[in-house]
């Protein structure tokens, strides 16, 4: 019976501690394919990947997105860099507060040396605030930007002004009219932030055109502007991704489900060759 309880709690020990050993292991992993990347392109790799949280709220998985803790790292990875480095930053975020937004694309911005954004799957919102400050924008050639109108809870700021044209300053209650200034504001103050950053890859024109184009609500926050759209606009988008980004990325996985809703055979698929027809 002794020996019973003892691997029962053997048992527990060991289960208790797999998932954190796993982790690290992860991690670890990780940080080696970071530091592979980096001495095969002679640059800074940095990540700036959200997935949704393994740990959750009531059964609720947390979801992650741009804040001031990762405009803080990233920063700091940045003054850790020397201005003759070049930096790669490997973005996939819906995006998030806009303050860290600006925070991280003004600092990519001053960096002297060449900067690679590099957008496997989507880069949406702050996301495309901090790609446009990339010398080059490496897109996958299913990935996506997004527009960059601000939101204020769960409103576009533009569709709030949309009721200043519609209605008489009379008709409208005191509580919208302070929302529509405020709405405003963020939309000047997001404009000329997109206008700095264009304004180093693109012509004066141009870059007012995009800046307005990118923040005056004329698409839903989630709009995704592809590649062709994005060239249009006259920024440097290539789709050459190295594999080792892809490679990079699976090491972020979603939190396991009871069941997985995507599978599929692991590895490269090829045609088979013809089997060559016999007689007789």
């Amino acid at each position: 019976m002794d020996v019973f309880f003892q691997l029962f709690w053997l048992f527990i020990i060991v289960s208790a501690l797999t998932p954190v050993l796993q982790q690290k292991m992860l991690v670890a992993t990780r940080a080696r394919k970071i530091m592979e990347l980096e001495r095969s392109r002679g640059s800074r790799v940095i990540t700036l990947i959200h997935r949704q949280e393994a740990v959750s709220l009531l059964g609720v998985p947390l979801s992650r997105f741009i804040n001031i803790e990762d405009s803080e790292q990233v920063l700091r990875a940045i003054r850790l860099t020397d201005q003759e480095v070049p930096i790669d930053l490997i973005l996939h975020t819906p995006g998030g507060l806009v303050l860290a937004a600006e925070q991280i694309a003004d600092a990519l911005l001053l960096h002297p040396a060449k900067v690679t954004v590099f957008v496997p799957h989507y880069a949406m919102s702050g996301g495309t605030l901090v790609a446009l400050s990339a010398d080059e924008i490496v897109l996958d050639e299913h990935a996506v930007l997004g527009p960059l109108d601000p939101q204020l809870g769960q409103m576009p700021a533009a569709s709030i002004l949309k009721v200043l044209e519609q209605k008489e300053p009379k008709d409208i209650d005191d509580e919208t009219l302070i929302l529509a200034d405020v709405a405003a504001k963020a939309l000047r103050q997001v404009r000329e932030m997109t206008l700095r950053l264009l304004e180093k890859h693109l012509d004066a024109e141009q870059a007012q055109e995009t800046a307005q184009m990118l923040t005056d609500g004329r698409w839903t926050h989630d709009y995704p502007i592809r590649a062709g759209e994005i060239r249009q606009m006259g920024l440097n988008v290539s789709g050459d991704m190295p594999e080792a980004v892809y490679t990079l990325m699976s090491m972020y996985p979603q939190p396991r489900a009871s069941r997985p809703s995507v599978e599929y055979s692991p590895g490269p698929l090829y045609p088979e060759p013809e089997r060559k027809r016999t007689s007789g």
